[in-house]
């Protein structure tokens, strides 16, 4: 009796994925399945990219729980040393269970959160994760490009001659391949992709502009490059983007 006790404490916690809104002034529960709200009612230790977005979210929910009665602990572009991952493991391995939340959206695409799911399947923790929205296949549902056959490639090479060459190289798996190609950039910088992308890429290659998906100004199109060339083109300078070719 005493050993299966001793083997109930020691169990791992879960680690349960959780999305949120990619459009920061939606309402939470707009977005996400109201089963969502169970989970992260029954949790009080958060691994997130930032926590006071992360906190934001978190209030807005609604939550159970005060939040500062939570603990959190930061996974970002900065985090560099693997025991600093490991440490975020050590409370999941001694029971208790854990929520990752990205800056927007799902975590672990495109996202550090990844790492700290690497970490749970290397030793044995049950990894949940939650439904909610991706831009990524937001963008792709709605572009009418294949999405039997895609890739998301993150950010392209800044400098412009480098990024022409990447384009190129994109534009060869479309055709080569039929594999429809998604990439994006920093908002700031959406402007300068979608002129070079006009200006690389063949008439017929067909782009969608995904741009504020989920949100009141959301805009998503697919023309060919030739009509875009023709086209007013949407304001997207700092504005979430998602850029597809096929």
């Amino acid at each position: 009796m005493k050993e299966q006790q001793q083997k109930e404490k020691t169990e791992p916690g879960t680690l349960y994925l959780i999305p949120c809104p990619i459009a920061e002034h939606e309402n939470v529960w707009d977005v996400l399945p109201a089963a969502n709200r169970t989970v992260i009612d029954s949790l009080d230790y958060f691994i997130v990219e930032n926590v006071r977005t992360a906190r934001r979210f978190l209030s807005k929910a609604g939550i159970a729980r005060k939040i500062d009665e939570l603990e959190f602990r930061e996974l970002n572009e900065h985090t560099t040393d693997p025991r600093e991952v490991d440490r975020m493991m050590d409370p999941i391995l001694a029971g208790r269970s854990a929520g990752v939340i990205s800056e927007a959206g799902v975590p672990g695409v495109a996202d550090p959160g990844a790492w700290i799911v690497a970490q749970s399947h290397r030793h044995g923790v049950r990894v949940v994760p939650l439904v909610g929205p991706s831009s990524i296949l937001l963008a792709l549902m709605a572009s009418g490009l294949n999405g039997q056959s895609f890739a998301f490639n993150g950010y392209l090479p800044v400098k412009p001659p480098e990024r022409a060459k990447a384009i190129r190289a994109l534009e060869r798996r479309v055709v080569q391949e039929r594999q429809s190609q998604l990439f994006i950039e920093a908002p700031y910088r959406n402007t300068k992709l979608l002129a070079q992308l006009l200006e690389v890429c063949a008439p017929e290659t067909r782009l969608t502009v995904a741009a504020d998906i989920t949100g009141p100004e959301e805009y998503i199109r697919t023309r060919t490059i030739r009509e875009w060339r023709k086209a007013s083109l949407p304001e997207i300078e700092k504005r979430p983007a998602i850029f597809i070719l096929g």
